[in-house]
């Protein structure tokens, strides 16, 4: 091989060779060595040119520190900065060996061609970050100092405006990406494109997707064109979009390009065949096989020959589940169930993959695989109940009552694929299934009939807090791997004791309602009372936990001091601080005595790697603040109050007019009773979370203590190093002492990563993702549809809140925001509406706002984005829909 410092031809390039020949050269030199792709010839100029290049440039670094400094939320800043470093970059001649090095590998290569010229950044075409289009590209590039001219240009691209806020968006240091550049001989081909071996859209991996211009693939990559769509799946065309080409980009015979009108007559031909189409995805697919991931795939096609001119990774599809079987499965976010869709550590997985007692076979220690993690979240693995004749029936039915519309029609959906269409279901575990829930079954009846449940919620919460206190006793007279493995048998109960709790309760809290409501309109016509008689029942544990708050905002407004120092307070010293403020014992009496009761809970509750309040009391600040600025002292308990007045109203309005009607009497005792036996019952919907919550914490605390001793003992940097491993991986490192380093490296990055991604709600084994969107009639053009879960329409300014500690909200205004957790019911007395992004029927959002009497809407897609901080919107709860005024 010949020796060469600044250069390195295709074939001498692999997947190896990032650090010097960047994203885009390493994938060309991978190309390069793939059988049976034409890949047009060229060579790399190394990052170790760019080096020595801008090394001969004193003012360089202190530019470049520059950069760091800057504030990339100013576009001025930015662009003033960028293109000082970009004028002296140009200013700066190519060292002589460069030139000599570039030149000969130019001659060697064909000086008789015109080339394409590309950056290739070391942070660039990688699996975490693509930073596609960042730097700059030049085509037709023809002769020796035109060569070295656009060579200087993409060294001096790496600081492009958009390159540098790209860099800081995706935290990659300025000084520490450095560029290469890529050379390679012009294919000037009739039709060209960009070929995505899994479809973007629905993200689906079994489907090819293609788009195809005339002329050069710049104009489909600048945006200037509309392409032919087609789509390949399994080896046949599915799919073909002819679109309209209006215009195509050309190599001029001087060097560069030029923008050329088609032809009327050949705008709407089809850019490709057919049969060139699934050639193409065939080659797309063996690209992907050897890059073992899905690819973007630039193509061109001249002279009968199919080029590959570059490959990367696909960044934005969502990561897959492992499944083993090769079947089709359908995939539900737990995340979005729990209201709780952000990227959970390896030990929160864990937990909760143990804690869920289905399809563990006989060891209840292991994690359950019907709990399926991509991308640091948590997916439900349907499949195995769908296989099943009553599954298929009851699932999107319970989930339309109990959670959303557009995941019930999304499980429709995929009942209707050829996959299960043709799939015999299972019916054996009908009978099993039946005799199980008899019992529950006959205390439902007679929990509805004649049952006195005044004190039902008294009860359960005092075995709740037995419960408590004998599971963390038996945890703390343990200790080492002994108390790990106790943790995990604790875990698997935790959901089975939970069910026993509150089953035959809640259940009946949610049949009497919906017999409230189909039995008024079948005696009265309407069930006009039925949005009052759900408000303020007494006993909900969230809803007196938001009560609670606002009594230690009451406290809170007396102080003026504390007040002002709560606005800037830190979780550090807390509490020592608050003291030496007027009236911050006072103060501190009343928070702790709160946190006492709620300090296990916090946003993101169900991982148990996420702080709680007890842990960063400053999280209750934005809620504090906001009851003082926004309420009254004691508003939010005559609020509660009328709230359970109205409740009172409507329950008599509604008996009062039923005994009016023939058989009136006896229709009256029935609604009276079921309405006596709802607000007894609905309730305790949110003590099983109560109940999990609390082991959670427990558990926490059990598992930091034994992170504490290894990190003692110099086993791990700090206790919690432990988020980044699962119970079992713990349990080894107890019993070896000898802990992976690099394994919790690597996990902290992959998190960084998965951080950034949007997950969906519902996705298949292939990472097809089903939407299940709604579609209704008489809603207004432009207005943002959802899921109806508390009725009533309320317009009012609009406040986008994404964290809760960073919430600043007024009364009457209408809460927009991803998802609602327990930890944000303190806002619930000040909102006048709900808007979320995901939640149904029965989340704890929908819940909270009916029993305040709220309008709202959930399931919104894109609502945080699409309506901003401060616009004024109309929420219809009734039709579930948004308008933006």
């Amino acid at each position: 091989m010949v020796e060469h410092n600044y250069v390195m031809y295709f074939d001498e390039l692999n997947k190896s060779s990032l650090a010097s020949a960047g994203g885009k050269g390493a994938n060309l030199g991978e190309l390069f060595h793939v059988p049976g792709i034409q890949v047009p010839a060229g060579f790399c100029i190394t990052t170790a040119a760019y080096m020595d290049f801008v090394g001969k440039s004193p003012e360089f670094p202190k530019l470049l520190a520059a950069l760091d400094r800057l504030d990339t939320g100013s576009v001025e800043e930015v662009h003033r900065a960028g293109e000082e470093i970009r004028l002296h970059l140009e200013s700066l001649p190519v060292p002589a060996p460069i030139r000599e090095e570039v030149t000969a590998a130019w001659r060697r290569t064909g000086a008789e061609y015109s080339y394409a010229v590309r950056s290739s950044a070391t942070a660039e075409d990688l699996p975490g970050a693509s930073f596609a289009g960042q730097q700059e590209t030049f085509l037709n590039v023809q002769g020796q100092e035109q060569l070295l001219d656009c060579v200087r240009r993409c060294w001096t691209s790496l600081f492009t405006d958009r390159a540098i806020i790209y860099r800081r968006r995706n935290q990659f240091s300025h000084g520490k990406v450095y560029l290469a550049v890529v050379v390679q001989r012009m294919v000037f081909p009739e039709v060209s494109g960009i070929m995505f071996t899994a479809d973007p859209v629905s993200g689906s991996r079994r489907i090819v997707s293609i788009d195809a211009s005339f002329g050069l693939g710049e104009a489909l990559v600048s945006g200037l064109v509309s392409a032919d769509l087609y789509q390949v799946s399994g080896g046949r065309l599915v799919k073909k979009q002819i679109a309209r080409k209006l215009v195509a980009i050309y190599a001029r015979p001087a060097g560069g390009t030029v923008q050329q009108d088609i032809p009327a007559e050949y705008q709407t031909r089809p850019a490709l065949s057919e049969d060139s189409a699934v050639k193409l995805a065939g080659l797309g697919k063996r690209i992907e096989q050897h890059f073992g991931g899905p690819q973007d795939i630039e193509w061109c096609f001249a002279g009968g020959d199919m080029y590959i001119l570059q490959s990367r990774p696909i960044t934005t599809l969502y990561p897959l589940p492992a499944i083993t079987d090769g079947k089709l499965h359908l995939f539900f976010s737990l995340g979005h169930a729990q209201m709780m869709t952000d990227a959970m550590k390896p030990l929160g997985i864990s937990v909760l993959r143990t804690l869920a007692p289905f399809g563990k076979g006989g060891s209840r220690r292991a994690e359950s695989p019907l709990l399926a993690e991509a991308g640091a979240r948590l997916y439900v693995d349907l499949t195995s109940l769908l296989e099943h004749h009553l599954g298929r029936r009851l699932l999107p039915v319970l989930l339309s009552n109990v959670f959303d519309q557009s995941t019930s029609r999304a499980v429709a959906d995929f009942l209707t694929r050829e996959e299960f269409k043709n799939m015999p279901a299972q019916r054996g575990f009908i009978f099993s299934l039946l005799k199980k829930a008899f019992p529950t079954a006959i205390n439902i009846f007679k929990n509805i009939l004649y049952r006195n449940h005044s004190h039902v919620v008294a009860v359960i919460n005092g075995q709740i807090a037995e419960q408590v206190r004998e599971n963390k006793a038996r945890l703390n007279s343990v200790s080492g791997a002994d108390r790990l493995r106790l943790i995990q048998d604790l875990l698997s109960t935790l959901l089975p004791a939970a069910f026993s709790l509150i089953a035959q309760y809640l259940s009946v809290g949610v049949i009497s309602i919906k017999l409230i409501e189909r039995l008024s309109r079948q005696w009265l016509g309407n069930a006009d009372e039925l949005r009052s008689i759900g408000k303020s029942p007494v006993g909900n544990v969230t809803s007196e936990m938001g009560l609670a708050l606002g009594d230690v905002a009451d406290v809170v407004r007396l102080y003026p001091e504390v007040l002002e120092y709560l606005k800037g307070a830190g979780d550090e010293h807390f509490f020592s601080r608050l003291k030496g403020v007027t009236g911050g014992e006072e103060v501190q009496q009343a928070l702790q005595e709160f946190l006492e009761l709620y300090g296990m809970r916090g946003t993101g509750e169900i991982d148990v790697t996420r702080l709680r309040w007890r842990e960063t009391p400053t999280q209750l600040v934005p809620a504090i603040l906001s009851h003082i600025q926004s309420a009254a002292p004691q508003q939010h308990r005559t609020s509660f109050s009328t709230g359970k007045k109205e409740a009172e109203r409507a329950a008599a309005s509604l008996i009062a007019r039923l005994r009016r009607t023939r058989w009136g009497f006896f229709k009256a005792r029935i609604i009276a009773r079921l309405i006596k036996v709802h607000r007894w019952l609905i309730v305790v919907r949110e003590h099983p979370k109560y109940f999990i919550v609390q082991h959670l914490d427990i558990v926490k605390q059990a598992i930091l203590a034994e992170a504490a001793v290894l990190a003692a003992d110099g086993i791990l940097e700090q206790p919690e190093d432990v988020f980044w491993l699962s119970l079992e991986e713990i349990i080894n490192l107890i019993e070896t002492r000898q802990p992976d380093l690099a394994l919790i490296e690597r996990r902290r990055e992959e998190f960084l990563h998965n951080q950034k991604l949007v997950p969906p709600q519902v996705m298949t084994s292939d990472g097809e993702i089903i939407t299940g969107r709604l579609f209704r009639e008489n809603v207004p053009p432009g207005a943002l549809t959802g899921t109806p879960v508390s009725a009533g329409v309320v317009e009012g300014r609009a406040r986008v809140i994404l964290k809760l500690e960073e919430a600043n909200m007024r009364k009457g205004e209408i809460l927009v925001t991803p998802f609602t957790d327990p930890g944000w019911t303190p806002l619930f007395p000040l909102a006048a509406g709900l808007v979320t992004e995901v939640g149904g029927l029965m989340t704890h959002g929908a819940v909270v706002a009916r029993e305040y009497g709220i309008p709202a809407v959930v399931g919104v897609d894109s609502a945080t984005s699409v309506i901003k901080d401060g616009q004024r919107i109309r929420i219809d709860g009734h039709q579930g829909f948004i308008e933006i005024l």
